[in-house]
């Protein structure tokens, strides 16, 4: 006479997912997706709260102080904002900026260090007084204006990012700047220790040293809303549905895996 063991029965999906530890993975994995809506919320509200500017904001000269803060990024909205600063440009520093174009055609642009006359402090912007096709001109009315800088003059223009340090082309000059950056132009202005200077520039509205004035149109209006932020926000929402995922995944690998161990195990023999 013989009898048979047991007979084993696998679990199901759902009485894995429903043990102790999978529930507590499963509290996690909603704290997780919990924060990311929440990241998620943030980023669509800021993208949401972003205000345009009233039409034809940028065209009404506001002081530079109101607008910009030495240091500081300019706030998408008040790039190209015009405005108005006074000071007295440092001799020794108007240098040549060239692939400047002017309405199409190439060329070059002087450069200046303004020293702002009321700034409580030192302080620096850097300006673009004028444009030229000609690389020896440029070059002549930046010996000129180095020679003769023009003191408490009162200028109005827009006020643009920086646009960056870049290396120069090749065969160019070592020290041929391609880019309006005032972090570059810092590097070769004189005096400048302890000194502030704005993160944007500003391309002056009425040239210098014969030079022909710059075009700078005014700004593009958008919309209020960022659309990076919204994509931020929708990458957060992705994320908070991967925790949901994630924890699916691995408690069904965990049942899987008990699944083939239970059919791997030998039989019991029967007496």
């Amino acid at each position: 006479m013989s009898s048979a063991g047991p007979e084993v029965f696998p679990p199901t999906l759902r009485e894995v997912m429903l043990r102790p530890w999978w529930l507590g993975m499963l509290a996690f994995a909603l704290l997780l997706a919990a924060v990311f809506a929440w990241l998620g919320q943030w980023q669509l509200s800021s993208a949401l709260d972003t205000a345009p500017v009233d039409p034809g904001a940028t065209e009404n000269v506001r002081p530079l102080e109101d607008v910009a803060t030495p240091g500081a990024y300019l706030p998408d909205p008040l790039v190209g904002q015009k405005v108005a600063v006074t000071g007295s440009f440092v001799a020794g520093d108007f240098v040549v900026v060239s692939s400047r174009y002017n309405d199409g055609a190439a060329g070059f642009w002087v450069t200046g260090q303004l020293r702002i006359t009321e700034a409580a402090a030192p302080t620096a912007l850097a300006v673009a007084v004028g444009w030229t096709a000609d690389r020896d001109d440029a070059e002549d009315t930046a010996s000129a204006l180095n020679d003769d800088p023009p003191q408490d003059v009162d200028l109005t223009g827009r006020i643009i990012s920086d646009e960056g340090p870049a290396l120069p082309r090749p065969g160019a000059p070592a020290a041929e700047m391609t880019r309006m950056s005032p972090a570059a132009l810092l590097g070769v202005w004189h005096d400048v220790d302890g000194l502030a200077v704005y993160r944007g520039y500003l391309t002056a509205a009425e040239p210098l040293g014969g030079l022909t004035a710059i075009h700078s149109p005014a700004p593009e209006e958008s919309g209020g809303v960022n659309w990076l932020n919204v994509f931020y926000a929708v990458e957060w929402a992705i994320f908070a549905g991967f925790a949901f995922y994630m924890w699916y995944r691995l408690a069904r690998d965990a049942w899987e895996k008990e699944i083939e161990a239970l059919e791997e195990s030998p039989v019991p023999a029967g007496d």
